[in-house]
């Protein structure tokens, strides 16, 4: 799911920076990728589950933030710093304003002045948010993890509203806020996930399978485009998310089909958090080459955009054997294997 969720932001970018020319083939791009941004709310909404599913009992605050940073730093600091050569060389448009917000977006708290969100390499907004989630995640598990079923759901639920009601509040009141950048802003998909992971933990998930999760999500995706734009981020498709990634964990619980599980897609998730990081870098400097937008005919265009993902999946097979795996078993202790005897789901009462 991580690799989809990456992969669905690369071609929103692909949209963005304008590969296809006004023909049929940019509409048709325009269509199935404009929608693109959603890619960040399935990340923040499966980060929140997965580390509820795997949390560990009794673990202290420190050693998860620890284990987190582990796996998060390394590549935040080599892309980074990828940025930083490449704004004061080839690339102008990514130098920061200062060393105040160079620093800010290496201390992972960038996205809190919307100033600064897109700070050095443009995507690490969002571990901004992610960083900020990984915070605040031991308390918000302490006390999730004591709520009833019937109040996990509840507690779904209003973050699924919240997203929903929070653009709504925005721009009917003109308040002003950035809810897309925010990390405050971004929580409730986070928050909702959290409440997932713990549902299906304790096996009190009764929620549609595979055949249904994934068409109300196609449903909400394609939706976007007849909402208005703050809306498109995360509203429309939060619910679809909500049933998905619950339904495929059950399928894996339960040993019943499941896409998500073929070995090519778990090796791509693997290395997804490396290719996120860096498929805009590679983007923006070959658009050196390419000038910005440069609309083209539709075989071009498309052999541009494979060439493109190509090169950021042979970066991030790079970053992921040259960086991730080493910094995680320098930072990290050797962790004893573990019998799968605790993980079978136990109801918890409603």
């Amino acid at each position: 799911m991580r690799w989809v969720a990456a992969f669905i932001v690369f071609v929103y970018h692909v949209r963005n920076f304008g590969y296809f020319g006004p023909g049929q083939s940019g509409r048709l791009v325009n269509w199935a990728f404009g929608p693109g941004s959603v890619g960040v709310s399935f990340f923040l909404v499966l980060s929140g589950f997965v580390l509820a599913w795997s949390a560990r009992p009794g673990e202290r605050a420190h050693a998860f933030w620890r284990r987190r940073l582990a796996w998060i730093y390394p590549i935040h600091l080599v892309t980074a710093t990828a940025a930083l050569v490449l704004a004061y060389t080839l690339l102008p448009g990514l130098r920061p304003s200062g060393i105040r917000e160079a620093a800010a977006n290496l201390l992972l708290i960038s996205s809190w002045n919307r100033e600064w969100w897109q700070a050095l390499n443009p995507v690490s907004w969002s571990l901004v948010c992610e960083a900020f989630f990984y915070a605040a995640f031991p308390t918000l598990h302490a006390v999730l993890g004591r709520f009833p079923v019937r109040g996990l759901k509840a507690a779904a639920l209003v973050g699924v509203l919240c997203m929903m009601l929070l653009p709504w509040v925005d721009t009917t009141y003109s308040l002003g806020w950035t809810l897309y950048s925010s990390p405050l802003g971004r929580l409730p998909e986070f928050i909702v996930g959290v409440c997932l992971g713990l549902l299906v933990k304790t096996g009190a998930w009764h929620g549609p399978g595979l055949d249904v999760s994934p068409a109300v999500t196609l449903i909400g995706y394609f939706l976007t485009a007849q909402t208005a734009p703050q809306y498109g981020y995360a509203a429309c498709t939060v619910t679809g998310l909500a049933l998905l990634i619950p339904a495929a964990a059950t399928a894996d619980l339960t040993g019943r089909p499941s896409p998500w599980r073929h070995p090519r897609l778990v090796r791509l998730g693997q290395r997804s958090f490396a290719f996120y990081m860096i498929h805009i870098l590679v983007m923006r400097t070959v658009e050196l080459a390419l000038g910005h937008r440069p609309q083209l005919d539709a075989y071009p265009a498309l052999c541009v955009t494979v060439a493109t993902l190509a090169l950021s999946l042979a970066l991030a097979q790079a970053l992921y054997v040259c960086v991730e795996r080493p910094a995680r078993r320098l930072l990290l202790p050797a962790r004893p294997a573990r019998s799968l005897a605790g993980t079978v789901p136990v109801r918890r009462r409603s």
